[in-house]
């Protein structure tokens, strides 16, 4: 019977058994020895795409890796606090980090354009394009190099949805709306006449409950769920003001460096599919939990226009050319592919 084991590197490397038909008496390559990585979200376990989306690329990276590399997934604040997960890397306590890059926007300020902004691309698709057939992501790596870090991509949160205790349908809604956001977004929403407040994730769910924030962000519809936002507000918003907001899997470049080619090459493929099925999964339970808002707890739906999405667009190419004046090296180069992408896909 056929052995169904497949070689991995024999897969890689395509036509070496060919070219290695005249060196049979070569000796036979050794495995590669085992790597051990300690990777760290912002996450933590309870929520449910911890281990769908988290655990699993891990488990995916070692497997795709014949064992070869062994992933520890930490929960948040493990090793180091989140807004610190950078220097952590760059100093060797952590290998790798499945994170969100808006931690480091004032740091590197063309983490905004990985995380996403507001009313640009409208599908998986478009956002891929840019990254990756535009040359958006090669700027970005470029920039996360300079802190000792190698930027592996984006992976995909599936949209920005905003549950809120009011209902936001026009303009005039955002006007005094206290909105617990990060990033690109709270540049947006402070053009709108909303007011930005960063607040951590474990002081979300106390803050909407007391009042200190009319409405907050984390991720879609079932991220927020996860933090169970649904509890203690009476609005999703729709549509998503951005339809991926990004995440990353970011390596310190030491580690990187001592990778194969083989190797290197897998954790590139994984976090794109990963990114796939991710925006998949994540929409698919965005679906079920706006019913189960409406029709379980009888909460609401509310849908701002066509005009107010017209006008976020505005805004936000407005803070992506403010960030393109602030950090002209990356972020002016990824803000004019931006409005070059804009333009191809008729948004502009």
């Amino acid at each position: 019977m056929t052995n169904p084991v497949i070689n991995r590197r024999r897969v890689l490397t395509g036509g070496a058994l060919a070219a290695g038909a005249t060196a049979l008496s070569a000796p036979a390559v050794l495995a590669q020895e085992q790597i051990k990585w300690r990777i760290q979200s912002h996450w933590t376990p309870g929520v449910e795409y911890y281990d769908s989306i988290y655990v699993e690329f891990a488990r995916r990276i070692t497997e795709a890796t014949n064992g070869e590399i062994q992933i520890e997934a930490l929960q948040a604040n493990t090793v180091a606090p989140t807004n610190e997960v950078l220097g952590a890397l760059r100093r060797g306590l952590l290998d790798a980090a499945f994170i969100f890059p808006a931690y480091w926007i004032g740091r590197i300020p063309v983490a905004g354009h990985l995380n996403g902004n507001m009313g640009t691309w409208e599908n998986h698709e478009e956002m891929q394009l840019f990254f990756y057939e535009m040359g958006a992501l090669d700027v970005i790596r470029e920039a996360y190099a300079q802190y000792g870090i190698y930027q592996a991509g984006p992976i995909s949160f599936a949209g920005l949805a905003v549950f809120a205790k009011k209902a936001i349908e026009t303009a005039e809604d955002f006007k005094g709306f206290k909105v617990r956001s990060t990033g690109t977004a709270g540049r947006v929403f402070e053009k709108m006449g909303a007011t930005p407040v960063f607040i951590p994730g474990g002081e979300l769910y106390q803050s909407l409950q007391t009042g200190v924030v009319d409405g907050a962000h984390w991720g879609c519809v079932s991220t927020g769920w996860g933090m169970n936002l649904q509890e203690v507000t009476s609005h999703i918003i729709t549509p998503d003001f951005l339809s991926h907001s990004n995440g990353e899997f970011v390596i310190g470049m030491e580690q990187w460096n001592r990778l194969g080619d083989d190797h290197k090459r897998i954790i590139n493929d994984g976090v794109r599919a990963m990114s796939a099925d991710a925006s998949a999964h994540f929409r698919h339970l965005d679906y079920l939990r706006m019913k189960e808002f409406t029709d379980d707890m009888g909460k609401s739906i509310s849908t701002v226009g066509p005009d107010v999405m017209a006008q976020l667009r505005d805004m936000s190419m407005e803070v992506v050319d403010e960030y393109s004046a602030e950090d002209p090296e990356y972020s002016g180069r990824v803000g004019a592919m931006l409005h070059e992408f804009m333009a191809l896909t008729g948004k502009a």
